[in-house]
């Protein structure tokens, strides 16, 4: 106990000092921090060290048993779901508060409360896009239409609350001394906050760029360079799949005249490259025991506390397990004694922006069609730490929230454009996952993602009856063809979504011939599904080499399946690099170093294991190659996105003399050859600088995997330099900030077998043992035994905690 104190000593005094150096908020008392009764010291505890045999609880209706394991996995026991989702509160609570708590209020856009002013741009901007507008119309909808999940919700808030209630200054999370702030009470609206907090890290849009790269590149440019499907498309659902319904017909106008005036508004911050995940399930045909596997394999970014919290919620009428969200009710990726589920995210484009104008300055109302609608104003309150309120006024139309105008993140006057999001609409997924913890069969599978409408997801499911299903699951506008890729025009009433994709046509199957369902962020369908599709960021190389894997494997067993969790390949460099070695030809390899990487590229096996070290060397020498091919369009001093690296290796593959490739403004004509031998140029340069500073480039070495804090600033509370291997691109898909935020193997069996494993710990405490001691785990590729217990069991128990009625 002496030794951990020491330890988090340093660590908070590290904090501190670098707090004191920068903008960051006040500092806080030193006083009650080095308190030894009330400070940082009594954050050096372990859970086990303070646990409690028995607690006392209002409003519960019978007593509710916690048992936690060896690895403080909470198995809580209860007699109906009130008392069930109270205890969960509760004891989410009382392990994750801190982080339950900033999530939602950077959901909120308050973040300046707790650190500042430095927080205040952040904040304008998350108001501004309409995350509490859109939390405070998903609890409308839950008092209107669903006062039964309502109820879960708040008896899961009461739990939360009862906690906050009896914690004193001596228990309070480490966070709170440092940032000198104290937690408030928790909320049922919080809880449905924390959902809209998730779509925005997953849903992005690139209308602004794609109407640039459209005024610049014309639309043949533009369709040669940015093709809605690539040449290979493996999509999510097969290939073969027969869409057997009539579709919603939807209109096209016969002229569209797309606003051309707006190359400099704002960009909203977009998820970051990387962020994806993975999921699949074999049928019993192709399964050793011929029973079916789920796998699922979230990659999010990598922090501590973790994204996840993992829990068993038991009943009389059913017991779940898996990965929760802090915050929200059930299991959102897990498995019951009946089927398993999981998620990805379904990467389309569910965001619109609308140019609107005004009548006049007061901008009390805007043209639409022949008249003039009325705004609505909603004033923000932005509290800052330290000094006056800051007050926003954001303009909503019937699209939705003004976010660019004349007083945010533009230099122009005349620009003004509404954000269009599903997310403002209510909408109940809370529910989703209520139903999903209990269902038995597909059935219930379908009915229960009726109710799912944001961010769109790809819902993999197996069930105990040989069952496998996967189901696209959002709430996606009505589009004609290319609608929503550009800019729109807000006076045109003909640029409306015409209403929303029936859920029975969601794209989806059950049970296809080939004996497996997998996504992996790629195309959902192929250009058959009669609804268009669009989005910027669908993936091309991780969905063929799973698709390829499960396609060839026979006699699976969960070993393969973790396995290709844990797969290294990169395909990507397996196509591209034997091009990028034969268009180099000779440049350069008489030096020694450049003789050294070329050999160590042409015996690399396309693995990016930890170890290796033509991982690191192919993923400079391609970054810079692609660099030059398209340095002559990035020039341009508006918002553009890059073409896809497929794109650019099938340029590259296919076309290599193209004009595409010549750069303007030099005498010769350049090829994709002298992209790649700048890029070969431009890998010695960054090599030799390596070398000097770091030595050691293998691939570990180099990407430096961090799980970071939620404060950034809190380094101390981070891991970092984490060995372990996979990339972006790749199934273990393991940057230097994000890869697999949550790994789970389930085999669906007469009994369950089960694997799981997250890069954290249970506990949100730094000064825990249970804070990070998972992630050599993880980082090995190895998992926890994840199977169902009950109440009975004693093997592997940490403690048990009973909660009585008070």
């Amino acid at each position: 106990m002496k030794y951990s104190s020491f330890v988090l000593v340093l660590v908070l005094t590290a904090g501190l000092a670098f707090l004191v150096s920068r903008p960051f908020g006040q500092i806080p008392p030193l006083a009650p921090l080095l308190d030894p009764y009330h400070g940082f010291w009594q954050n050096s505890f372990s859970e086990d060290q303070l646990a409690e045999d028995e607690l006392s609880m209002n409003n519960l209706t019978g007593p509710v048993e916690v048992v936690y394991d060896e690895n403080l996995i909470p198995h809580i026991f209860a007699q109906n779901d009130l008392d069930l989702y109270r205890a969960q509160g509760y004891i989410t609570a009382k392990h994750r508060l801190w982080q339950m708590e900033f999530q939602t209020m950077a959901a909120a856009g308050r973040v300046s409360e707790i650190v500042g002013p430095i927080a205040i741009d952040l904040d304008r901007m998350t108001r501004r896009k309409g995350l509490a507008f859109g939390a405070e119309l998903g609890f409308k909808f839950l008092q209107e239409k669903d006062p039964e999940t309502l109820s879960l919700v708040e008896a899961y808030a009461d739990g939360v609350n009862q906690y906050i209630a009896q914690l004193t200054d001596a228990r309070l999370p480490v966070e709170y001394k440092i940032l000198n702030y104290r937690p408030e009470p928790w909320s049922a609206y919080k809880s449905l906050l924390l959902l809209k907090y998730m779509s925005d890290m997953l849903v992005g849009d690139r209308d602004l760029e794609y109407s640039n790269l459209r005024k610049i590149l014309g639309e043949a440019g533009l369709n040669r360079l940015y093709p809605d499907f690539p040449k290979e498309n493996d999509p999510v659902i097969e290939k073969e799949r027969v869409w057997d319904f009539q579709p919603v017909t939807v209109n096209k106008p016969d002229s569209i005249a797309y606003p051309d005036d707006a190359l400099t508004m704002g960009v909203l911050p977009q998820p970051t490259e990387g962020t994806g995940s993975n999921n699949w399930a074999v049928s019993g045909s192709k399964a050793k025991n011929g029973n079916p596997i789920l796998a699922n394999d979230p990659h999010l970014s990598l922090n501590l506390p973790s994204l996840w919290y993992s829990m068993q919620l038991s009943t009389p009428e059913h017991s779940v397990k898996g990965a929760t969200l802090p915050g929200a009710l059930g299991v959102i990726s897990g498995f019951n004694e009946h089927i398993a589920w999981g998620v990805t995210n379904a990467t389309r484009d569910t965001r619109d922006w609308y140019k609107i104008t005004f009548k006049d300055d007061a901008r009390n109302s805007y043209k639409y069609g022949s008249e003039w609608k009325a705004t609505d104003f909603r004033i923000e309150e932005i509290k800052i730490k330290g000094e006056k309120a800051f007050i926003d006024t954001v303009v909503y139309t019937h699209y939705g929230p003004v976010v660019y105008d004349r007083t945010f993140k533009t230099d122009r006057q005349d620009v003004n454009f509404a954000l269009r999001w599903v997310v403002h609409e209510g909408s109940n997924e809370q529910r989703t996952f209520l139903m999903m913890n209990k269902a038995k069969n597909h059935g219930d599978y379908q009915a229960a993602l009726d109710h799912y409408s944001a961010p769109a997801q790809n819902f993999v499911f197996a069930s105990k009856s040989g069952d496998v299903a996967m189901r696209i699951q959002g709430k996606f506008p009505l589009k004609w063809a290319q609608q929503g890729k550009f800019l729109m025009d807000g006076a045109d009433p003909m640029m409306e979504w015409q209403g929303y994709i029936p859920n029975e046509h969601n794209a989806s199957t059950l049970n296809p011939p080939r004996g497996f369902v997998s996504s992996a962020n790629q195309h959902p369908v192929d250009p058959s599904y009669p609804y268009y599709v669009f989005d910027h960021t669908f993936e091309h190389y991780r969905n063929r080499r799973l698709n390829r894997r499960l396609t060839e494997l026979n006699q699976i067993t969960v070993e393969d399946m973790k396995g290709l969790q844990f797969d290294n390949y990169n395909l990507q460099a397996a196509e591209a690099l034997p091009v990028m070695i034969n268009l180099l030809g000779t440049h350069q390899v008489e030096s020694a170093e450049a003789e050294k990487y070329l050999n160590e590229l042409k015996s690399w096996d396309y693995f990016a294991d930890p170890s290796k070290k033509g991982q690191t060397l192919y993923s400079i020498w391609f970054a810079e190659t692609a660099e030059s091919i398209w340095r002559d369009l990035m020039k341009n001093e508006v918002p553009l996105v890059r073409p896809t690296n497929y794109q650019t290796i099938e340029l590259m593959t296919g076309s290599p003399n193209d004009p595409i490739f010549d750069i303007k403004g030099t005498d010769r004509i350049e090829t994709a050859a002298s992209h790649v031998q700048i890029g070969f140029d431009s890998l010695l340069v960054a090599m030799k600088k390596w070398e000097v500073e770091e030595g050691d480039y293998s691939w570990a070495n180099y990407k430096k995997t961090t799980i970071q804090h939620l404060v950034p600033t809190f380094k101390s509370f981070s891991a970092t330099n984490i060995y372990t291997g996979g990339g972006s691109g790749i199934l273990n898909a393991t940057g230097s900030r994000h890869g697999a935020s949550w790994r789970m193997v389930v085999e669906l069996g007469e009994t369950m077998q089960a694997f799981g494993i997250y890069p954290g710990g249970q506990s949100g405490n730094p000064g825990s043992k249970f804070y990070d001691n998972f992630i050599s785990v993880w980082a090995n590729g190895e998992y926890l035994n994840f199977n169902l217990r009950s109440k009975e069991q004693t093997e592997g128990v940490l403690f048990k905690t009973v909660f009585k009625k008070d």
